[in-house]
């Protein structure tokens, strides 16, 4: 498989303190890769870095070969990049249907667009009978599934998603982690940070593991489930 975002000795500073250092990883086309560690590692810093939203003090990015390391944000959401951010994000006073047209909103083909947007409601169900309320009147689940529907709304070539499990029930944790496996068969590749370290492992195809800024291991999934130090420090073992 090609390597559709390739990232080398990525370093990124707030002040004087390292929040990210020399992290190097791939995602190739096609495939749901996660990146777990505990709370503070540096995750989020380096999705913010991946989508413009930070600076990056050392290191590149590339995507489909091309860099975009110090692209503003917009042109990296144009070049097929679509995040789905921790706190979900969206947009309050607006309803479910005006929150996920706005993720299409660099689209003019008016009759796909019209296609999607019937694919997310198969997708949620929910977002479908809701689809005139307010999001800011939604669950947390059902706001983590328009934040979700927003982004694929723009048709991504590659799904960031961050922290996706934070602050839900159980059950919608397991819907929303079963609808990403759904998300993924459909051929979108996906880059998933997430603290539920045990769901993202049986999801995912790779993993990476993040620690104090730093990226220390990488295997299969499979593999890293039944590693003794992943299950000793994230896995609850």
């Amino acid at each position: 498989m090609a390597s559709l975002l390739e990232v080398h000795d990525l370093s990124v500073a707030y002040g004087g303190v390292k929040a990210v250092t020399g992290a190097s990883f791939y995602v190739a086309a096609g495939e749901l890769v996660c990146l777990i560690g505990a709370n503070g590692a540096g995750k989020s810093s380096l999705l913010k870095a991946l989508t413009g939203m930070v600076h990056v003090s050392h290191g590149t990015t590339k995507f489909q070969g091309k860099a975009i390391t110090h692209l503003a944000s917009h042109d990296i959401v144009a070049r097929g990049i679509a995040l789905v951010p921790e706190g979900r994000g969206v947009f309050s006073r607006m309803t479910v249907e005006e929150n996920l047209a706005m993720g299409a909103y660099t689209r003019q083909d008016q009759a796909e667009i019209a296609a999607d947007l019937a694919q997310i409601f198969e997708l949620f169900p929910r977002l479908f009978e809701r689809r005139r309320q307010a999001a800011g009147t939604l669950s947390g689940g059902e706001q983590q599934m328009l934040a979700i529907g927003r982004a694929l709304m723009s048709r991504p070539k590659l799904l960031l998603l961050d922290e996706p499990s934070m602050g839900l029930a159980p059950l919608m944790v397991q819907k929303i982690f079963e609808t990403l496996r759904a998300v993924s068969k459909k051929g979108v590749t996906i880059f998933l940070v997430e603290q539920n370290a045990k769901l993202a492992l049986e999801i995912s195809h790779r993993g990476y593991v993040m620690e104090s800024g730093k990226i220390i291991l990488t295997d299969t999934s499979a593999a890293l489930a039944i590693n003794p130090e992943v299950r000793r420090a994230y896995l609850g073992e």
